[in-house]
């Protein structure tokens, strides 16, 4: 295996738009009633690890801000990796499939959304704090993201 040149971190800018464009893509989908939630929690799980050709192995943010996560040990993304990496998101479709549990899912809705709020709050001054823009996930998971040509 040939050793790969270190690339600098991904333009901040772009990995914002990136993930702004799976927000809505994960509001939209979490609005079809009771399975919204469950599916969009899972694309945001596993959105950097699909097999699917279009896509190469990274989320629809990122395809389009021409951003690719990568392991640091030089194997590809998968879907474990993706959930390792992804799982400080899912507290917020978690919140959307509690919001459809009457009583026992309403009375969690508020310290999962308080979680949830704290997590993307530590995810974001590390993504501009850290030199290498390696966020929790990405700590977690061993990857960084990286900018590409396609």
């Amino acid at each position: 295996m040939e050793e790969q040149t270190p690339q600098a971190k991904a333009d901040i800018t772009k990995r914002i738009l990136a993930a702004l464009i799976d927000g809505v893509l994960g509001v939209v989908v979490g609005m079809i009633p009771f399975v919204g939630g469950i599916i969009s929690t899972a694309y945001w799980l596993v959105r950097d690890g699909l097999e699917v050709e279009f896509l190469d192995r990274r989320s629809l943010g990122k395809k389009l801000m021409k951003l690719r996560p990568v392991r640091l040990d030089g194997a590809p993304m998968d879907i474990a990796t993706s959930v390792k990496r992804n799982w400080p998101f899912a507290f917020g479709g978690v919140a959307l499939i509690l919001a459809y549990i009457p009583i026992i899912g309403w009375l969690l809705l508020v310290p999962l959304g308080l979680l949830a709020l704290i997590v993307g709050v530590i995810e974001a001054v590390l993504l501009f704090t850290d030199a290498d823009g390696r966020r929790m996930g990405d700590k977690f998971a061993g990857t960084r993201v990286i900018e590409v040509d396609s």
